[in-house]
């Protein structure tokens, strides 16, 4: 999972993924958008320090991956395990309004890499993403292998780069650490056959209390 010193990155090829999506054209999960503009501009300026290991182009918005639901289909038919249905996201909302989470707090951590994308830590004091995500999963299990780790991805690897000299620049990379107060949750889309394609966000829920939109 995390990229070490004595491997290389592996890269992401672009390419469509048709035995993933089987034809399916808008993949679900809840995030956490990043939007200080501040916040912003210095993840842009990191991005564009590590440029030249990055896989272009890069559209989708700086974020926080809560829990990946899965394929979002408008009817009750769920033809593949990684389908997600309109029963399973009210279920899904149901039980984040019985939780009734606060307005709460992350803080931004160092760089880091995984074998795949080059990211920033989040520090998560309160564990609330951790019972956001316990809530979520009540009635849908996720659509995930591997173990959760909150992060906000700066960009895939486009090519096989030793690691280690990727490593040695990451820890010579200073980094702004930042305090991120949350007040909502988004359930959103992007397109399958984009690679780093857009978030397109359908429901907002705002901590405290609920606001619907069409799934």
């Amino acid at each position: 999972m995390f990229l070490k010193p004595n491997l290389y990155t592996v890269p992401t090829i672009t390419q469509d993924y048709p035995e993933w999506h089987h034809g399916r054209q808008e993949y679900g999960l809840w995030y956490i958008e990043i939007t200080d503009p501040e916040v912003v501009a210095n993840l842009k300026n990191i991005r564009e320090s590590f440029r030249d290991l990055l896989l272009e182009p890069n559209q989708r918005q700086f974020h926080i991956t809560l829990f990946i639901c899965g394929f979002k289909m408008n009817d009750s038919v769920v033809l593949y395990d990684d389908d997600f249905s309109a029963v399973q996201f009210r279920q899904q909302l149901q039980q984040l309004q019985r939780l009734s989470p606060p307005v709460f707090s992350l803080k931004t951590g160092l760089l880091n890499s995984f074998e795949t994308a080059l990211f920033i830590d989040i520090e998560d004091s309160g564990k609330w993403l951790s019972r956001l995500r316990q809530t979520l999963n009540l009635n849908c299990p996720e659509i995930a292998s591997l173990e959760y780790y909150p992060h906000i991805t700066l960009g895939l690897y486009r090519d096989a780069f030793p690691a280690k000299q990727v490593l040695d620049r990451i820890e010579k990379f200073k980094v702004d650490r930042f305090n991120l107060n949350i007040s909502k949750l988004i359930f959103g889309t992007y397109q399958a056959k984009v690679l780093q394609g857009p978030l397109y966000p359908h429901t907002t829920f705002k901590l405290g209390h609920i606001c619907y939109s069409s799934f």
